[in-house]
């Protein structure tokens, strides 16, 4: 009797489309292939162990965006969470509260002063000063 193994978690099953390959990994193989196969051959006159070699570094960048996979995340999303923690946010970031006290102390200063133009008119503690 044919045995198959069914996932328990449904959500991680990826529909396949064509070759038992996802929409994803056809859509960045198909550049892989179109732009490195005719640099293989273009380069393969002059050596073909290096033709091949700059073949596959070419290709390479693909491959990684088409399989590789962290976390259900896949590799660009990744690499932007990577450049944002390390270049574009801050390294330290203080721990910040709302003082509700001096937001209280600010608004009884505010009442005073508030009070004493209403009461003297235009001029404030400062202005009586001069």
């Amino acid at each position: 009797m044919a045995y198959v193994t069914v996932p328990k978690d449904l959500s991680n099953v990826k529909t396949k489309v064509f070759l038992n390959l996802t929409k994803r990994q056809i859509c960045c193989f198909a550049p892989a292939v179109l732009i490195g196969v005719p640099l293989f051959f273009l380069l393969k006159e002059y050596n073909t162990s290096m033709a091949a070699l700059c073949m596959i570094l070419v290709m390479l960048p693909f491959f990684l965006l088409a399989m590789y996979e962290r976390n259900g995340q896949p590799l660009e999303v990744i690499a932007r969470q990577m450049i944002e923690s390390k270049f574009l946010r801050p390294r330290e970031r203080p721990y910040q509260t709302n003082n509700f006290y001096s937001a209280l102390e600010n608004q009884s200063k505010l009442e005073k002063e508030v009070r004493q133009i209403v009461k003297y008119g235009t001029k404030t503690k400062t202005d009586r000063k001069r």
